[in-house]
């Protein structure tokens, strides 16, 4: 496999994990009790803490990444055989 599809592999395994990582520990203003006033949505994170959420994103995408290319270069899960091979 070559670095190009090695590093689309990881940036979509990068997008998967961002979206399962960003509900984890969000408080709505709603359940915060605060009173947005005019125009505000009551859904909204109170502190959604990106920062945090894109690093460790990265870091689970990067493990994820690596046991997927073991799992791949020692054969565990074979691909299949396409023309362009």
């Amino acid at each position: 496999m070559g670095p190009v599809t090695s590093i689309a592999i990881y940036l979509v395994l990068w997008w998967v994990v961002l979206f399962a990582i960003l509900p984890l520990g969000v408080v709505s203003h709603h359940d915060a009790g605060v009173n947005l006033g005019d125009g505000g949505d009551p859904g909204a994170p109170v502190n959604p803490n990106l920062k945090r959420k894109f690093i460790t994103t990265s870091w689970v995408s990067a493990i994820v990444w690596g046991v997927l290319m073991l799992v791949l270069h020692f054969k565990l899960i074979p691909l299949p055989a396409t023309p362009f091979q």
